[in-house]
């Protein structure tokens, strides 16, 4: 009893809290300047997940069939130090990344979504690598004895028990990716950070809200998207989520 008059209480203090928000937000006018930008966030919305499927989906393309090359035992003796080169793009800062794309590429979207493109890389590459080390030796090994060649074993033993692994590096790897976007504003691409920056250099809390909302709830969606898909897709035998 005195845990549910606890959870009772609670809610009827979100409850209350919610209601004062809103309360204060209709006096101070807070609302009516959200609404003012309704229509730029639409419009900076659009281009966001434009850079965000561009770039995340060049990595997503690029670093599965890479992360596949390097789990083969042909290259056992230098994934790690391929992994290690993939790791700069990481390590270095992406507002830097983002620069030095621009010195090569001019500014706009193409060096946007190069730079995103090479932050985005590794999570997804390493996990698919990962996945597929991590596989059960004994699955292989019966794959083999009922006589399936290399690539039979990789579609039909090894991918599918490494999917839920490669399906986290890609809800890592797109997570990361729209919180960065925003960056790309600085080198002309546009996207929410075009209102989250002036907000800033303005001074305009709101306008600054305004960018970075829509951007939170953008990842928080497409993540949500990623283990649905995720959920659906990796195989019963495979998936804590379905087991």
């Amino acid at each position: 009893m005195p845990t549910l008059n606890l959870a009772g209480a609670g809610r009827l203090l979100v409850l209350v809290a919610v209601f004062l928000a809103g309360v204060w937000s209709q006096s101070s006018g807070v609302i009516d300047d959200f609404i003012f930008y309704l229509p730029d966030v639409h419009y900076l919305a659009v281009q966001h997940l434009w850079l965000t499927v561009m770039s995340g989906g060049l990595a997503i393309l690029v670093a599965i069939p890479l992360g596949i090359w390097l789990s083969r035992p042909s290259m056992a003796r230098v994934a790690e130090s391929m992994m290690q080169v993939l790791n700069v793009g990481t390590t270095i800062p992406t507002l830097a990344v983002l620069a030095l794309s621009m010195s090569f590429l001019g500014i706009g979207t193409v060096p946007a979504v190069f730079g995103l493109f090479v932050a985005t890389l590794l999570p997804i590459a390493r996990n698919t690598y990962t996945g597929l080390k991590g596989v059960d030796p004994a699955l292989k090994e019966a794959a083999a004895g009922i006589g399936m060649s290399p690539t039979q074993r990789l579609l039909r033993v090894e991918l599918p028990n490494a999917l839920y692994v490669i399906f986290a590096g890609i809800r890592t790897a797109l997570a990361i990716n729209i919180g960065t976007v925003p960056l790309a504003f600085l080198i002309g691409a546009g996207g929410l950070g075009e209102l989250i920056f002036t907000g800033i250099d303005l001074y305009d809390p709101v306008m600054m809200l305004s960018g970075a909302i829509p951007t939170a709830l953008l990842a928080v969606v497409v993540d949500m998207l990623i283990a649905i898909t995720a959920f659906v897709v990796v195989p019963r035998g495979v998936n804590p989520g379905r087991a």
